[in-house]
């Protein structure tokens, strides 16, 4: 009798998937040629880019490094080429790249900007990657705030040894006030001991201890700091400072205290009211009107303010967004656990919150970061104003491109660079399922 058994009684030898599906042609065929229109979208893309393509490429890389002058430049065109249209003088940024990225900054103490970006983002390590920087960097991270200040504008040691023992102070007194007379009155004594200290003590301490061991490195002046270096500075404080400032705006904003709710909503809304030329315009031109007479205010230092105010306003309505995105049971299970207000915002709310928020706070961040440009206005020599100094020069008087394409890669860099730590931020902390 013959077996006609359905059942199969042996497996059969495992396949490769189609070459079709797989690789780079599986890949095309899904996100470039899935359906007649999206073939037809592809090949116009694909033709537009080349054509695009076509004209960027030769200017490119058809171009001149070593010219000393745009006259020069149509030279070596002229005589390689047989015309001077569609090629990049490249020589400007090879003749003019330092001052670019340093501005006036005296050239044998570069390395002192160099070193401060290195410590920069040795000290970001700890905060940005917490889970792979040894915790060692900590102490540099902490200590970050206090070196690049001196650093790059030099001075005596004691003065930021003396700033960094006001919020020793500060602290000191907040916990020993704490016992005494709870935590809203210990805060603002605490705040009050540093403010005290800063502005009323710390340069009688200074000048005594520089008097007794004077150690310090070459001074350098605000007027010499530009380029690239001064949006970076500017950026990097900005966004640091503004970050806090604006969790503490957002929960002020949220809060039943009816006065401190008003000064929070009153400000926000007044910052983000005004533009940011606008206050940039009074940092320059305004404040030392309402100084003392003979008050010496860094330019620096008020535009750095100014501009950590407005990226703190736009950054506290990013947070509570944030905030008002979390269901009203995690505050209700943050009370059934026992804990207070401070408590449950930092273990509990603000996480979440700010999880929330990643994309919003990236792009804030990034904003603020392009926005620095806006000081070429009011005189600083960033790096578009050095542009527009060096265009003025007649060796390179009608020159554009070639110096905004080195500005915008510059800016690219750092912006990219933020918004790919964004997306993977946002996937290290992806607890939910993908549907």
């Amino acid at each position: 009798m013959s077996d006609t058994s359905f059942v199969r009684t042996e497996m059969l030898e495992q396949k490769e998937p189609p070459a079709s599906t797989i690789g780079i042609i599986g890949w095309m065929r899904e996100n470039l040629f899935s359906s007649v229109v999206n073939s037809i979208l592809t090949i116009i893309s694909l033709l537009l880019v080349a054509y695009i393509l076509s004209g960027l490429l030769p200017w490119i890389f058809q171009s001149s490094w070593n010219a000393t002058s745009l006259t020069e430049c149509r030279e070596i065109f002229t005589a390689t080429y047989g015309t001077t249209h569609g090629h990049a003088c490249w020589g400007v940024v090879n003749d003019r790249w330092l001052q670019l990225l340093y501005g006036f900054y005296p050239d044998h103490l570069y390395w002192r900007v160099n070193l401060t970006l290195v410590l920069t983002l040795a000290a970001l390590a700890p905060v940005l990657f917490s889970e792979k920087a040894p915790r060692q960097l900590l102490y540099l991270t902490m200590a970050y705030p206090f070196l690049m200040p001196w650093l790059l504008w030099g001075g005596s040691i004691w003065g930021p040894i003396v700033v960094a023992l006001g919020f020793v102070i500060g602290y000191f007194v907040y916990r020993v006030v704490t016992e005494a007379a709870g935590e809203l009155i210990a805060l603002i004594a605490g705040v009050a001991a540093a403010l005290i200290w800063w502005m009323v003590l710390s340069g009688v301490v200074v000048s005594g201890l520089d008097s007794v061991l004077p150690i310090g490195i070459e001074a350098v002046e605000s007027r010499k700091f530009g380029g690239f270096m001064l949006a970076v500075l500017l950026g990097i404080v900005a966004i640091g400072v503004s970050l806090p400032i604006g969790i503490v705006l957002a929960l002020g904003r949220q809060s039943d205290l009816l006065i401190v709710k008003a000064i929070c909503v009153g400000f926000i809304e007044f910052i983000r009211g005004v533009p940011l030329i606008t206050l940039l315009f009074v940092a320059s031109l305004l404040l030392n009107v309402f100084m003392p007479p003979g008050t010496n205010f860094d330019i620096i230092l008020r535009v750095m303010i100014m501009m950590t105010l407005f990226s703190a306003a736009y950054m506290a309505e990013v947070i509570r967004g944030g905030l008002a995105a979390l269901p009203k049971g995690q505050y209700e299970g943050a009370d059934s656990l026992g804990l207070n207000y401070w408590q449950a915002q930092r273990l509990i709310i603000m996480p979440q919150a700010l999880k929330i928020s990643i994309p919003g706070i990236v792009s804030t961040f990034i904003g603020i970061f392009k926005d620095t440009t806006l000081v070429s206005i009011i005189g600083l020599f960033d790096v578009i104003g050095l542009s527009t100094a060096i265009r003025a020069d007649t060796a390179w008087n009608g020159i554009y491109w070639e110096l905004f394409a080195f500005i915008a890669v510059l800016f690219f860099i750092v912006c990219f660079s933020m918004s790919r730590y964004s997306m993977y931020l946002e996937r290290k902390l992806q607890t939910g399922h993908k549907r």
